[in-house]
């Protein structure tokens, strides 16, 4: 039977934060699919019901439970991901996902999870000592690198970048060396032209379109300038909720997903997204205080880790729909429409939470 004391010691102010945030994409949710998909809105109220629930569920594991069973997340992960290149359905370009009738599963947001999970665990064994010997780095690397590889081969860049940039975070905050990423810089400069040639054509056209959108307006660079369009015409103020002309007379694509904080900007202005980023930014925040006051390795490393990974995709949604990184194909937390990923937000926060309990923080 649970026991409900738990309940007392939960951080409400957290779950209040995620509450306040998802309350408003689904009001531009349904702003998206005004009048014309309101099965899309159902859905979503639907999966972030679910998700608060197990949110709630997994904040009332012990932190031992997660220490032993990071090794078999992580395995169950590989799993999946190997199972995608064969069970899984293309969609977007990519074989991304795996039906399991009821609902699909993207392997990728499993493994984000279970890769900050078991370098949470390795890393929180190793001594300082340990840590600055290039020999103790050899396992976690291996760990790192092998769904790296398999998430790129999807091919999914920018899910892989961002996995890449959680695990360099981890590493980091675990104490190695700086001169290991100044080698790892190094390395990774002088390969680039290799790296180039292994990008896929689509992938070098995102990337050539990011420095110069206008090369093909109707096309591969069509996003990019209809999202600018939309934030510069919300003004200070925006046009008001379903008042958007570039989103509700579908001049701006993925407006329900990707670029869905472009129409929250054109419908609510400057003042609206200023407002949404203090929202996660407080949050951001709120949790790594969490992992600077905790008093074990293995909590600090884990929250530091999911953390980064929420700040991440956040970052990078907005900075692609203005433009400033290239299109990588990355939702806004909370706010684009989809499952797995709001799901594994949930969850990760659950595990957060979690960790935060029976005296792990000071």
């Amino acid at each position: 039977m649970m026991n409900l004391n738990i309940f007392k010691k939960l951080p409400y102010f957290s779950i209040f934060m995620f509450f306040i945030i998802a309350s408003i994409g689904l009001l531009m949710l349904y702003s998206g699919t005004y009048a014309s998909n309101e099965a899309r809105l159902n859905k979503q109220l639907i999966r972030l019901g679910v998700g608060f629930l197990l949110m709630i569920w997994m904040s009332t594991i012990n932190e031992k439970t997660f220490h032993h069973l990071s090794f078999a997340i992580y395995i169950m992960g590989v799993i999946l991901l190997l199972a995608v290149h064969t069970m899984g359905y293309i969609g977007m370009g990519a074989r991304r996902w795996i039906n399991l009738g009821v609902i699909s599963i993207q392997p990728s947001e499993v493994m984000r999870v279970g890769l900050i999970l078991v370098l949470a665990r390795c890393f929180s064994v190793l001594s300082i000592e340990e840590l600055n010997n290039p020999k103790s780095l050899v396992f976690p690397s291996i760990l790192a690198i092998v769904p790296f590889l398999l998430v790129l081969k999807q091919p999914d860049l920018g899910t892989a970048t961002l996995m890449l940039l959680s695990t360099l975070a981890i590493f980091f905050i675990a104490g190695i060396s700086i001169w290991y990423f100044a080698g790892l810089g190094t390395f990774f400069i002088a390969s680039f032209p290799i790296f180039w040639s292994l990008l896929h054509e689509y992938q070098k056209k995102r990337i050539m379109i990011f420095l110069n959108p206008e090369s093909d307006p109707t096309r591969s660079g069509y996003h990019v300038i209809q999202s600018k369009i939309a934030i510069g015409s919300g003004g200070l103020f925006g046009k008001g909720l379903t008042l958007g002309t570039q989103s509700q007379l579908d001049f701006l694509p993925e407006k329900q997903t990707d670029f869905i904080f472009t129409m929250f900007c054109e419908e609510f202005g400057f003042i609206g997204a200023l407002f949404l980023i203090c929202l996660y930014c407080v949050l951001l925040i709120y949790n790594l205080k969490l992992a600077f006051n905790a008093k074990s390795s293995f909590a600090k490393i884990t929250i530091f880790g999911l953390t980064c990974s929420f700040f991440l995709y956040f970052f990078i949604n907005m900075a692609m729909v203005m433009g400033l990184v290239p299109v990588v194909g990355v939702p806004l937390p909370l706010f684009s429409y989809g499952g797995s990923a709001l799901m594994t937000l949930m969850i990760s926060q659950g595990i957060i939470i979690a960790l935060r309990r029976k005296n792990q923080f000071t």
